[in-house]
């Protein structure tokens, strides 16, 4: 199967006189079922819909966006596999220099009209051409291409930006994404199974001429996860829950907070209700959840005729860097129920978990073990968490999941059903493979989870023995116990027991082999004293990180709405946040106190803190 059209000559190469559906994306194009564009558009064309791909149009030619002609349902508009804000900037707000989802990693490389790639220039310099907030600036290259053919927009700027929220580069609350971008529909989470539905109606309301009156916005209402505009109150749906308005929740945080509490809360494919918000004379209503894809559903997706590549397009470019982490990699679940506070999955995934066949992960296994260019290994078998396999509980395996408890944190729920009995006759299927020598596990451990098992000290040694390579990493993101609540992650006494178990397994095989901890500076809650405390922690375990992530607020998480409001929605309880860039840069300095460069800072906040016993040269100082 070639790869999915991206020129005029590639649609004349399959005979294809015009396309149903036009993907544009700020991606580059990989055919791989890791990229949603390349996902979607195979799903659909699976569905017997002619699709084409515009990947990383030059964001100022309308040319670009007229490449493979007028589409006759729609244009299906996404930012990418990352929001473009978070894509193109960093959490301290400059711009990347980098891009993994771009051809050679370039920022500003795009496809101009005439097909070929080149750098984006803005006033005669380069420019990244990834444009800030994506979806709306395609939705409205795409409208001027082609006036009336329909536009929606999926994938994860979309659905995180679908109803008010907060954008951190601005430091504002922005409208519903469907209203800024004027947009049609927006389909939120995954949806396949979403996007079959509105091709289907889109499919009939074009063969009845357009049916008069009746538009292509008004036959798209209704789809479970979709979110649909009107301008009439009377056209609600009666159910539906109001939300404080958008103007309210943008001038008041306790509005907004509510907005937040509404969402998350509703945001359950079992008992999700209907939401509807009003801004600037418009509403935008959500649609209940879809529920999660069977694991039917997925093996059929991912059993699709993949290239498994990047487009040669990209070939002098370097290729696309984000396909070598997926590569030799095997996708094995959906969702997530960890419900940490600073993760978008919940509102995009969705906390009901969900995952492929045994047999289907085995097939895509085999093809990768006759590629040419295979080596043996196995890069990853995971998804959001690679240990989570199927529902955590009965409740969830009925379809629908608590709103008013987490899963893990800070104790494992008395209803949790934690088993790695699939995961590990999987693992060990993978590894009995001819071809395969080593079967790597990359993706995130709930290392509580597998405290948590019975069969946790079974896949603690198979881990150690099969599936690391001398570092594990794992994410208990701080040891402050008012912050991990906050975060929704266990406390440090689980940790410290995962540590000496993870240490005197590899004892017990005579393995060196060493966990490396991720850490975030300056979540919601963490103070400079909070911040003190894990810096002393890593000063008495040996471990100073490289890398420390900083807080990055994003749209669709709890975290953010704690940094916009200054205290917990769900909770009202006040949170400290520290906002200031110097105030952030302590915390970061902190947890890397033995670098030279961070000696002033770490100083300043030592002093800050009242910890100035901390700066000298005893054995318990953090720098001289």
């Amino acid at each position: 199967m070639p790869f999915l059209p991206t020129t005029r000559a590639e649609l004349k190469a399959r005979r294809i006189s015009e396309l149903d559906f036009v993907i544009v994306s700020a991606d580059a194009y990989v055919d791989h079922p890791s990229f949603g564009a390349a996902l979607v558009g195979r799903v659909l064309e699976a569905a017997g819909y002619a699709v084409g791909v515009v990947a990383r149009p030059d964001p100022s030619e309308v040319e670009a966006f007229r490449a493979l002609g007028r589409p006759r349902l729609a244009f299906l508009v996404t930012a990418g596999s990352l929001d473009s804000m978070v894509a193109a900037y960093t959490a301290n707000k400059k711009p990347r220099s980098k891009d993994e989802y771009a051809p050679g990693g370039d920022p500003r490389l795009c496809r101009g009209a005439d097909g070929t790639l080149k750098p984006y220039r803005v006033n005669g310099r380069d420019a990244n051409a990834r444009p800030d907030r994506a979806v709306i600036a395609y939705a409205a290259k795409c409208r001027e291409a082609y006036k009336g053919v329909p536009v929606i927009a999926g994938g994860l700027e979309a659905s995180l930006r679908r109803l008010s929220h907060y954008d951190y580069l601005s430091d504002t609350i922005r409208k519903p994404i469907i209203l800024d971008a004027k947009l049609e529909l927006v389909l939120y989470g995954m949806a396949e199974r979403s996007i079959l539905e509105a091709a289907e109606r889109l499919k009939s309301w074009r063969a009845e001429a357009g049916a008069a009156a009746v538009g292509p916005a008004a036959v798209l209402r209704g789809i479970r996860g979709s979110v649909w505009r009107t301008s009439k109150a009377a056209e609600l749906p009666p159910d539906a829950l109001l939300l404080p308005s958008h103007e309210e929740a943008a001038r008041d945080n306790q509005a907004f907070g509510r907005s937040f509490a509404l969402q998350y809360r509703e945001a359950d494919p079992g008992r999700g209700r209907a939401l509807a918000e009003q801004a600037a004379g418009q509403w935008a209503v959500q649609e209940p959840p879809q529920p999660p894809a069977t694991r039917a559903e997925l093996d059929a997706a991912y059993g699709l005729p993949f290239m498994r590549a990047w487009h040669p397009s990209y070939d002098a470019a370097g290729g696309v860097p984000a396909f070598d982490e997926v590569k030799f990699s095997l996708s094995s679940s959906r969702g997530c129920y960890g419900a940490c506070a600073f993760c978008a999955l919940a509102f995009h995934q969705g906390r009901i978990v969900t995952s492929r066949s045994p047999d289907s992960i085995a097939a895509e296994a085999a093809l990768l073990t006759r590629r040419k260019d295979f080596k043996g290994y196995i890069h990853d078998v995971g998804g959001p968490t690679a240990n989570f396999r199927g529902p955590a509980c009965r409740k969830q395996a009925g379809g629908s999941a608590c709103t008013d408890r987490r899963c893990l944190a800070p104790e494992p729920c008395p209803a949790l059903e934690p088993s790695h009995g699939e995961y590990l006759a999987l693992l060990r299927r993978l590894r009995r493979l001819p071809g395969v020598k080593k079967v790597f596990i990359r993706s995130g451990l709930r290392f509580d989870y597998i405290m948590a098992a019975p069969d946790g000290a079974e896949f603690l040694r198979e881990l150690a023995a099969h599936h690391v390579s001398g570092q594990l990493k794992v994410a208990p993101e701080h040891v402050s116990e008012k912050v991990l609540a906050l975060m929704g992650k266990p406390t440090r006494r689980v940790y410290e027991r995962f540590a000496a178990a993870w240490a005197a397994e590899n004892d017990r095989l005579g393995l060196k082999q060493y966990l490396v901890p991720y850490f975030i500076a300056s979540h919601p809650g963490a103070t400079l004293a909070d911040a003190v405390e894990l810096a002393e922690y890593l000063r008495d375990s040996g471990f100073v990180p490289d890398q420390v992530q900083d807080f990055y607020p994003t749209p669709g998480t709890l975290a953010t709405a704690m940094y916009r409001c200054g205290f917990d929605p769900l909770s009202g309880e006040a949170v400290y946040v520290a906002r200031g860039a110097k105030e952030r840069a302590m915390q970061r300095a902190l947890l890397q106190f033995n670098k030279p460069e961070n000696r002033a800072l770490v100083k300043e906040a030592l002093r800050l803190a009242g910890r100035s016993e901390l700066i000298g040269s005893g054995p318990r100082c953090l720098v001289r």
